[in-house]
């Protein structure tokens, strides 16, 4: 089954390259999301459209929460907010089922928030695709590589190895 999931919590330039190496994920589309309440500003992340059936939605979490601070409140939270953003209220246990048992792996606790989805703004095309556009800046390298590394060693069985192990070889 086709779906919708939204992620943010570091640098959208990351966590799109993060989703891109997966297999299962059809799309990725990098900006801004917004929910509601004290929520409501915009802050960098990604919306993934992904097939369940390949990739389920408590791997997606538990790949998000690995790929960045999700136990970690520092100063630049209202520009990079942790969370996933629901597109329907069935996937809101499934999510929060996820984060319990992730929470196990974490000496702090996890802030990532379940948040409705509500708004996004696509950032411009320049920016799009930004690491598999040039994955040699000195960015990918230093920020986007060692997560990429993670999800080989760690999600192999939904990581596109082919693509990453010869995008980090030339690396």
């Amino acid at each position: 089954m086709l779906l919708k999931i939204g992620f943010g919590g570091g640098c959208h330039w990351c966590t799109e390259a993060v989703f891109l190496s997966l297999r299962g994920v059809l799309s990725v589309a990098q900006g801004w999301i917004a929910s509601n309440g004290v929520n409501a500003s915009f802050s960098e992340g990604v919306i993934v459209e992904y097939e369940s059936e390949v990739v389920p939605l408590g791997i997606l979490t538990a790949i998000h929460v690995y790929t960045h601070a999700a136990a970690s409140e520092h100063s630049m939270r209202h520009k990079y907010r942790s969370a996933v953003y629901h597109f329907d209220d069935k996937q809101v246990a499934e999510i929060r089922v996820a984060l319990d048992k992730l929470q196990q792996d974490f000496d702090n606790q996890l802030i990532t928030q379940v948040l409705p989805y509500l708004d996004f703004k696509q950032n411009i095309e320049e920016q799009l695709n930004y690491y598999y556009s040039d994955p040699l800046r000195p960015f990918c390298q230093t920020y986007i590589n060692p997560k990429l590394k993670l999800l080989l060693e760690r999600f192999r069985d939904v990581t596109d190895t082919d693509k990453l192990n010869h995008l980090l070889k030339k690396n």
